[in-house]
């Protein structure tokens, strides 16, 4: 391999010391990488004496990427979702504009866009640590004119909590050390008919969002996304693509493309069964296969 092709393989690929700190590399490998976790922030102690300290920081930080595919290239280029990622604040979005709308002629993508730019413009003005999720969905939400309506996930990394508020039926889950140890809930009032933010009469304002918070570690991995994730890859399913994603070195972004292509593949299988199709069956209608959808994934490395 030239040094080109090695510095671009390189970009794609994680730091072997949160490889590490994830839990999901074997013994072997920990003893390997075990002198990666050792820093020093004083550079003039000798060397011997630089092996002992170990860098311990105050607070978290985030690592992110995302990965979208709308489910109409040609005729919607733009699709309905929308998301954004604003590392310096370490807060991040996502947004799903509800495709019932276009039976009216309205594009709801062109809502869920505008509630993410606006979402953008209230962090600006925020101090660093001090963002607060329901109240930038409220401000976005009041400076969004546009018709249709949309579900929204706004969430932040403040100290060693994840803050979260969410409309509909987007989401977000936490893995710890190859497990799954939060899935945010969801808000519907009945199969297929999420909670949405809207100026109409049926749809919710800012007032309906969960607030949420989440304890986290170094090493957790984030994932987001819209229900075109999660109506056609189960919760094991994702996990399962984050193990193989993380152990071979993955960067946030191309783990977010790997996770949003399986969950297009199980979208147009109509042999399957899928989160969807098991919804569909609970409530009374007879369905199998996946739901063809505009697909986001945002992944967080927490580091």
């Amino acid at each position: 391999m030239d040094k080109e092709g090695f510095v671009k393989s390189q970009e794609n690929r994680i730091p072997e010391i949160f490889a590490l700190k994830t839990g999901l590399v074997n013994q072997s490998e920990q003893m390997a990488m075990a002198s990666a976790v050792v820093q020093t922030d004083d550079c003039t102690k000798p060397e011997q004496e630089q092996s002992q300290c170990i860098r311990v920081k105050r607070s978290l930080e985030m690592i992110s990427g995302a990965f979208y595919l709308p489910k109409d290239k040609t005729l919607k280029p733009l699709g309905e979702d929308a998301h954004f990622l604003y590392p310096e604040k370490q807060t991040f979005g996502v947004a799903d504009g509800v495709g019932g709308w276009a039976e009216v002629g309205v594009d709801s993508g062109e809502f869920a866009r505008k509630l993410m730019m606006n979402a953008v413009i209230a962090i600006r003005t925020e101090p660093k640590g001090t963002i607060d999720p329901k109240k930038i969905l409220t401000k976005a939400y009041y400076k969004t004119e546009q018709k249709g309506a949309s579900t929204a996930c706004i969430l932040t990394l403040s100290g060693h909590n994840l803050h979260a508020a969410n409309v509909g039926d987007s989401g977000f889950m936490v893995i710890r050390h190859g497990e799954i140890i939060y899935r945010s809930p969801v808000q519907q009032h009945r199969f297929n008919y999420p909670f949405q933010l809207g100026h109409d009469y049926i749809s919710e304002c800012p007032n309906s969002a969960e607030e949420l918070e989440v304890s986290v570690k170094s090493g957790d991995v984030i994932i987001a996304g819209t229900d075109g994730l999660f109506d056609n890859l189960y919760p094991c399913e994702i996990l399962r693509a984050v193990i193989e994603g993380i152990t071979e070195g993955l960067m946030p972004q191309n783990l977010a493309q790997k996770i949003a292509e399986v969950a297009l593949v199980n979208s147009r299988n109509r042999e399957i069964d899928t989160p969807f199709s098991c919804a569909a069956r609970l409530a009374g209608i007879k369905r199998i296969g996946g739901k063809v959808d505009d697909i986001t994934v945002i992944v967080v490395y927490v580091v």
